[in-house]
């Protein structure tokens, strides 16, 4: 009886430390580490999130930017930090799910961290160079059959989010493409406006101001629904290719063990930071699709993920060049 009492006294101290870390927290500068140079939409998410907690919590929040290894150097960070919930992982699809199908990974993505939150969507956009004789999905799909290995679609990159919707669409609507991969969506873009290539599932932050001026045509959004900011672009799924959705997330983690009652405050800080007006304008002005989760969520959807896109790189066969 006495020893049941203790065990009983014992967990309560627990509870009430816990409680008193997450009420204390942050108790210093916090550092929000991104797998990317600066600039893009990951890059302005975290500056968005960052300095509207700086002002909520009373601590400073700093944008941390570590680029390299297709954004394995800043993950690797947090994975070996402090688990105290004041080192926090600002990724995407690349990094936090499809790497694992791809690289011999520094880090576990399930086990050496900590979900937090979603925080949102970047819209891709299937465009091709004005050249390209297709309107819509069907046409291109025949397009493409009749001219196997002929259309050329370039991505920023091998086991990025538009790589992978080439080869999902490549396996969806069978038929032969070929991918292009650039260093970066910067000079994918340029060849594709130049009409070295065919086509992209591109970012509609660098892909709508050449749909709006005629030097791209827009086929259609990856997503499974349509983008607020171009409504009047189809989805893939609605236009010929049931079941295809990419979407080019992204979310916040941390390092796994942070005690839960610390996630939960920052689950709840990011969520009020993304949800102010301003922000809201901001980010869908630059094609970002705000999406927020709990924690639980967020875990659950990251894992469907790396098992959706590891059975899409096994069946397309993708080998790191």
């Amino acid at each position: 009886m006495k020893k049941a009492t203790t065990m009983v006294m014992f967990a309560a101290l627990l509870s009430n430390c816990a409680l008193a870390t997450a009420q204390d927290f942050p108790t210093r500068p916090m550092r929000m580490i991104l797998g990317f140079a600066p600039g893009g939409s990951t890059d302005l998410v975290a500056r968005v999130v960052a300095q509207k907690m700086s002002s909520t919590t009373g601590q400073q929040v700093v944008v941390d930017n570590r680029p390299g290894a297709n954004g394995m150097i800043g993950a690797e960070l947090v994975a070996k930090a402090t688990p105290d919930g004041h080192t926090l992982l600002l990724s995407s699809i690349g990094p936090m799910a499809i790497n694992a199908s791809l690289y011999k990974m520094p880090y576990d993505i399930v086990g050496d961290f900590a979900p937090v939150t979603y925080t949102g969507n970047v819209t891709n956009l299937l465009v091709v160079h004005p050249s390209v004789a297709a309107a819509n999905i069907r046409e291109l799909i025949a397009l493409a059959k009749a001219q196997p290995g002929k259309l050329a679609f370039g991505s920023s990159g091998t086991g990025g989010a538009p790589h992978m919707a080439v080869e999902l669409f490549k396996i969806l609507a069978k038929v032969d493409v070929v991918h292009v991969p650039y260093k970066g969506g910067g000079p994918a873009m340029a060849d594709l406006v130049g009409g070295q290539i065919s086509g992209s599932f591109a970012s509609m932050p660098s892909s709508i101001p050449f749909v709006r001026n005629g030097k791209l045509r827009a086929l259609a959004v990856t997503a499974p629904k349509r983008s607020p900011a171009a409504p009047e672009v189809p989805t893939v799924s609605e236009s010929g290719i049931p079941g295809f959705s990419v979407l080019d997330w992204q979310g916040m983690f941390t390092t796994a063990k942070t005690p839960p009652a610390v996630i939960t405050k920052l689950n709840a800080e990011i969520k009020r930071a993304l949800s102010l007006p301003d922000v809201v304008e901001k980010l869908a002005t630059a094609g970002v699709e705000i999406q927020t989760t709990s924690p639980e969520e967020w875990g659950r959807f990251v894992k469907s993920e790396i098992e959706k896109w590891a059975k899409v790189v096994k069946t397309a066969g993708i080998k790191l060049e």
